[in-house]
């Protein structure tokens, strides 16, 4: 019982943090407050479950549990004892019941939280690292990661969000699919990244985490059909770009666990269903002018065409990228540019491009610019330098498969060192 206890859940916080807390935010008008309440509710399902059983409906049990949580809070509060009265007038169901939604509302719960929490009124990147912190279940290191910057700055922007939400009396109303088209960028940064963190864990063993790629991808299809009959060529260009790299998916790890690079794969085993779906996607995007994701999805689809390694189109893949830098420039970009000249032009001129962009220091904590360097110092026969650039790639990175195929060139180059 205690096993199936500590399961189920596992599965209720993985699957549905980001409606239990959106719907305390609601509840409370405050993240910090609804933050808790649900921490606290998961606290007791830990001490209750697993001598009670798990309830017949885990996630309507740690919503009310967590309303409750959340009104002792209030009252607890003498600033929100004018509150407390109308929540308590309300009742508490006993069960949460599917709300009814209106036609013309966005028809998808989690959706619909997401819109909520990309307000206008914040900034874009704020809007963004709130999304994934708070409906998409993202840790600050996890987000930290994907904007570059240390977890320690990334929590003090949270921090000053929140407050700026409280203080500002920003509502959290649903909107109606007319105001889709102003959120739309954050919406689809918001999705793209929690596909990024599902198909390269910042921390763990596993380097995927198959159920916030699959729920990704089902946001992306949704925002797409929610667009219809004329879908932003942005958003088709971002769901054939997961489809793409998820297709890969069972072939990135071997047996072991260990890492297996993109030219190691064995291509037979790609999920073809999802390249069919995906290519058509990418022409359609395209169409509509080389918005990032689009380009983006060309590059991908460039490696899922070709039949072996030897047979990727990587001088267009460059030019893609000399497109890309143009349309969205960002350090990252420029790296896998680089990575892109090394296999055109050779391992020379692609190490004075990630050279000057170490220079810059906008990467320097990012570790897949030190491993990039490592490996094209190795293939240039300057070993001690590679052994030096792993290294620092070891110090930086926190995934355990991208660490042991990184102490694994380390040890090679080493051993082959004069």
């Amino acid at each position: 019982m205690v096993q199936d206890a500590g399961a189920a859940i596992d599965a209720v916080y993985r699957a549905d943090w980001g409606r239990i807390v959106a719907t305390l935010i609601r509840l409370v008008g405050d993240f910090d407050a609804a933050e808790e309440a649900a921490q606290e509710a998961f606290t007791t399902a830990v001490a209750q479950w697993p001598a009670d059983g798990v309830p017949e409906f885990p996630r309507a049990w740690i919503i009310q549990t967590a309303r409750h949580k959340a009104i002792d809070r209030i009252r607890r509060r003498k600033r929100f004892e004018e509150k407390v009265q109308p929540y308590a007038d309300g009742g508490m169901s006993s069960t949460v019941e599917a709300p009814d939604y209106d036609p013309g509302e966005i028809p998808d719960d989690r959706l619909r939280l997401i819109f909520t929490c990309c307000h206008p009124a914040l900034a874009l990147e704020t809007q963004v690292a709130l999304t994934l912190r708070t409906l998409g279940g993202l840790t600050t290191d996890e987000i930290a990661r994907a904007f570059l910057v240390p977890p320690t700055t990334m929590a003090q922007r949270l921090v000053r969000a929140k407050a700026k939400i409280r203080d500002a009396g920003i509502p959290y109303t649903v909107p109606e699919t007319s105001d889709m088209p102003a959120r739309l960028d954050a919406i689809l940064t918001v999705i793209y990244l929690i596909f990024t963190e599902g198909y390269a864990a910042t921390r763990g063993e596993a380097l995927v985490r198959t159920e916030l790629c699959a729920e990704a991808i089902r946001l992306g299809r949704l925002v797409r059909a929610l667009m219809a009959p004329r879908p932003p060529a942005e958003a088709t260009g971002l769901l054939a770009l997961m489809l793409l790299h998820d297709s890969r998916r069972d072939t990135r790890l071997d047996e072991a666990g260990d890492l297996v690079l993109l030219e190691e794969q064995d291509r037979r085993r790609w999920n073809r269903a999802q390249i069919a779906e995906a290519l058509p996607l990418v022409e359609e995007a395209l169409r509509g002018g080389p918005g990032p994701y689009a380009v983006q999805a060309a590059v991908a689809a460039l490696h899922c065409q070709a039949p072996r390694a030897e047979d990727t189109d990587w001088p267009q893949i460059v030019r893609l990228y000399d497109v890309l830098e143009r349309v969205q420039p960002s350090p990252v970009v420029s790296l896998n540019r680089a990575a892109a000249v090394a296999m055109v032009d050779g391992p020379g001129p692609a190490l004075a491009l990630i050279d000057a962009l170490a220079a810059r220091g906008d990467l320097d904590r990012y570790h897949l610019l030190h491993a990039a360097r490592a490996d094209l110092l190795r293939r240039l026969g300057r070993r001690a330098e590679a052994a030096e650039s792993y290294a620092r790639a070891l110090a930086l990175v926190t995934n355990d498969a991208e660490r042991r195929y990184l102490e694994r060139r380390r040890r090679e180059v080493e051993r082959a060192a004069p």
